[in-house]
């Protein structure tokens, strides 16, 4: 039964009467309106449905290429893309800056131009300079380009899977309190995160050492200034008072390898005051959830048995990864109104 089965346009991509119009690239969640993300969460819910089959394959990209070229370590983001793509029926390239060209001086650009020459469908990317995944979408003209995370900047993909894990879980994401924690300055993750939680309705909350919150963010707070982006969040130092009242609580990964410029007076004034923790989950709201976009420091910014309890959805979020990454391969390569 598994082998035979369909689906077609409408349950893939949600309401065919309603659906936003077919994008090429995916670079963040700025340009996303909520009926586009609503879009890409239904899409992904009916992903998630081939991946609960037995057998996990559907003809939807037979005869496209996916490349995924990733000039940064990972573990979720490329393997995820990956099975994205094996369950959707196209090839994926594996690539990465080690063994490539670019250990021979090439630049990015060049190295796009010669992967669309050679006729693949999408470039999936992660670099580690912020922009990179935009100077391709600008230069190159006959490929889609999605951002796998650039520097600093941002990780489109990572954010809607939290977003579809959050309304999956509670139903809405309107109205939701969303307490993101700690290293924000030099998370792409929170910064796309922000983005689209407070695009869907929800209220995102930020707390962590002045010192690892965005400058502008701080900046905003105090009444000096207030940015467009700045103007989505709340930031409150005090974590203990931040977390009363959420229904999510996000645990970012303390970035120990850029923490050289005097971030943090210590280690252990950190964790004393900003690991999530039992005692202060016990603040959030009953069944509040909580999140961690990984690799994670256990006994740092999270505590073992948090990260491991009953509250915890991580695992989930992993698994919601390969369903959102398989909506968006569709949704740029195919796009709407296609019969699989």
């Amino acid at each position: 039964m598994s082998r035979s089965r369909t689906i077609d346009t409408p349950d893939i991509e949600g309401s065919s009467a309603s659906e936003p119009a077919s994008r090429k690239h995916v670079l963040d969640l700025d340009d996303f309106s909520q009926e586009e993300i609503s879009a890409v969460l239904d899409s992904a819910r009916s992903m998630k449905e081939v991946l609960g089959r037995d057998i996990k394959k559907v003809p939807a990209l037979r005869g496209k290429v996916v490349v995924t070229l990733f000039y940064e370590a990972s573990t979720r983001t490329r393997i995820s893309f990956e099975e994205a793509g094996k369950v959707l029926s196209a090839d994926v390239i594996n690539m990465s800056s080690s063994g490539s060209s670019a250990e021979k001086g090439e630049s990015l650009l060049n190295t796009g131009l010669t992967i669309q020459a050679m006729g693949v469908d999408t470039i999936v990317i992660r670099h580690p300079h912020s922009g990179a995944p935009y100077l391709l979408a600008q230069q190159l003209d006959k490929v889609s380009i999605i951002n796998a995370g650039d520097g600093l900047h941002a990780h489109p993909t990572q954010a809607l899977l939290d977003l579809y894990t959050v309304r999956d879980k509670l139903g809405s994401l309107e109205g939701c309190k969303i307490v993101i924690v700690g290293d924000v300055l030099h998370s792409r993750v929170a910064r796309s995160d922000i983005w689209g939680f407070a695009k869907m309705g929800a209220k995102v909350v930020l707390s962590g050492p002045n010192t690892l919150m965005p400058p502008d963010l701080i900046r905003s707070n105090n009444n000096i200034a207030r940015s467009a982006f700045a103007s989505l969040v709340e930031v409150d130092t005090n974590l203990d008072r931040a977390i009363e009242g959420a229904d999510v609580v996000m645990a970012l990964r303390l970035q120990q390898e850029r923490q050289h410029a005097g971030f943090l007076p210590s280690l252990r004034e950190y964790i004393r005051r900003w690991q999530v923790t039992d005692e202060r989950m016990a603040r959030a709201n009953p069944g509040a959830m909580v999140m961690h976009p990984g690799p994670m420091n256990e006994g740092i910014e999270i505590s073992n048995s948090i990260a491991h309890g009953g509250s915890s959805v991580i695992e989930e979020q992993v698994t919601n990864g390969v369903a959102i990454r398989m909506a968006l391969l569709y949704k740029v390569t195919i796009g709407p109104a296609q019969q699989l």
